[in-house]
This record gives C-alpha cells, sequence and structure tokens, in this order.
C-alpha cells in the first residue's frame, strides 16, 4: 500500500532560500509593472535531464517581462500515460515566476524553450528532451483550447502538486483548491524527491 501525501514539507532536506537571494529577486522586480503570478512546470526524460531543466529556468529569466521567483527540488518521476517501464523516468521540477507577458504570450515563450531544446511532438506522452508547461497563471480559469487554465490535469498529478507544494505550502490551484489538500488524495508511488540534485535560482 502506498504512503498519502500528508500536510507539511515534502523533502525535509530542502533548505529556504538566502535571505540575500530573495531580496535580490525582489529588487529586479522593479523592471515589472502590475506582474502576475504563474506557475511553471518543467520535465525531461531525453539526454542530460538536470541540465536541461536548468537551463530552461535560465530561458524563463532571461524572457523580457519575467522574473523567476522560486524553483522547487527535483523529482524523479515515472512517465505519464504510458507502460511502465517503456520510457526514461522524468525530472520534474515546478518554477514560480512574476510576469507582465500574458498567458498567450507566456505559452509562446514556453514553446520557444521546448524548440530550444529540440522538442519533438510527434507523440502523445512520449518521451521528450524538455516539457514546459503553464500550469496556473495568477486565479485565471479559462477553458480556451489553445490554453486551458489552469492545467487541465494538474490536480492530478503529484509530479506538479509536491514540487509546487515545497516552494509554497499555501498554494492554491484556481477553481480545484488548496495544493496541500489535492496532494492528500494521491500517492507517492513513481514520484520521488532528489535530494542530491538542485536546480539554481538565476543571478
Amino acid at each position: 500500500m502506498n504512503a498519502p501525501f500528508t500536510k507539511g514539507p515534502t523533502d525535509p532536506t530542502v533548505q529556504p532560500v538566502p535571505a540575500s537571494v530573495v531580496e535580490k529577486v525582489d529588487a529586479a522586480d522593479t523592471t515589472l509593472q502590475n506582474p502576475k503570478r504563474a506557475v511553471i512546470s518543467i520535465g525531461s526524460n531525453l539526454g542530460n535531464r538536470l541540465e536541461t531543466l536548468q537551463g530552461a529556468v535560465d530561458a524563463l529569466e532571461d524572457t523580457p517581462g519575467v522574473r523567476v521567483k522560486a524553483v522547487s527540488p527535483v523529482y524523479e518521476t515515472e512517465p505519464w500515460g504510458v507502460e511502465p517501464g517503456s520510457q526514461p523516468s522524468y525530472f520534474n521540477a515546478v518554477v514560480v515566476l512574476k510576469t507582465t507577458l500574458p498567458p498567450s504570450s507566456l505559452l509562446e515563450r514556453a514553446h520557444a524553450v521546448e524548440e530550444a531544446f529540440s522538442r519533438v511532438r510527434d507523440e502523445r506522452w512520449g518521451p521528450r528532451t524538455l516539457d514546459v508547461d503553464i500550469v496556473a497563471y495568477a486565479e485565471r480559469v479559462s477553458d480556451d483550447p489553445v490554453l486551458t487554465l489552469p492545467h487541465p490535469r494538474a490536480h492530478e498529478r503529484a509530479f506538479v502538486l509536491a514540487p509546487w507544494y515545497d516552494v509554497d505550502p499555501d498554494a492554491q490551484l484556481p477553481g480545484r483548491g488548496a495544493v496541500a489538500d489535492l496532494l492528500t488524495a494521491l500517492t507517492r508511488e513513481g514520484v520521488e524527491p532528489r535530494a542530491d540534485l538542485e536546480l539554481r535560482l538565476p543571478e
């Protein structure tokens, strides 16, 4: 029987972001006018997975109108929606950012970052060098088929909710409720924290 998620830190080895780093990131926000908070899920199961995720974080930070506020711990997860063992495992993480870009422009940037890492879209749930998904954008709820907000399957994906909870225990998934509560309905099966791996906040 799998142990359910419970409220509390999912990875006790996670250290808080140093105050000096927080101050530097907050200072950078002065370049943004009326920014919105967005949550991005990143994943990779081909090539150098950790290097790819770090590249995605850096590319998001390099985007005009975007400031990365937090980067979650790395999780190693079994591929979603395919036969066990048919693909390599994923490294997954969550990036919390502030942005002045509208959702459509942020989506375009997400796709551009994927393409920069040779993402190929020829198979649903197929292996990929990089997956960049917008999980939530402010409190926006939309059923637009081009960009559904929040992500329509985020509430049932522990590999999204667990790292998000690590960086923001009070997070809310719009229209679904507290991330902490959503995690109690899921299990840890195939979703393991990798305390030996770390993604850096861009300087």
